[in-house]
């Protein structure tokens, strides 16, 4: 719909139809939703770097960012922090995420992507066998 020059152009001047998922819509200030002191995207200079909460792609060029090296197990899997865990809800979230970042699906892309991307898929699979077992969660809780 939205490709070519024209989409180009939409892009360039920060303007994207609005609806259309992973971009924001008309008019939209990034920088005020950003804020000021965001990282920047290592593709595109758009505020991006390390992704926190449920975001893994620039806003902006939907490159895949570098993993967040402060964030834990538990935040990542969206698990409450607890010994307690739901496992079913842990495996629908590990596959979530293995969906998104997994690199098979990076194949085409840059080396710098398809390099974020193995990093985000090892610590998917590090938090998911560290949550799943109780003991290794235990472990992780204490520590």
């Amino acid at each position: 719909m939205w490709s070519g020059r024209t989409g180009a152009l939409f892009r360039a001047w920060g303007l994207w139809p609005a609806g259309v998922l992973g971009r924001r819509p008309l008019g939209c200030n990034a920088a005020s939703v950003a804020g000021n002191n965001s990282p920047q995207c290592w593709n595109c200079g758009g505020p991006g770097g390390p992704m926190r909460g449920e975001e893994f792609f620039c806003p902006q060029c939907r490159a895949l960012q570098p993993p967040d090296p402060t964030r834990d197990y538990f935040s990542l899997m969206d698990c409450n922090r607890a010994f307690r865990l739901d496992t079913a809800k842990l495996q629908d979230r590990y596959q979530q995420l293995q969906r998104l970042v997994h690199p098979d699906f990076f194949s085409q892309r840059s080396q710098t992507e398809k390099d974020f991307s193995e990093k985000h898929s090892t610590l998917v699979n590090d938090a998911y066998k560290t949550l799943l077992a109780p003991l290794s969660r235990g472990l992780y809780l204490v520590s």
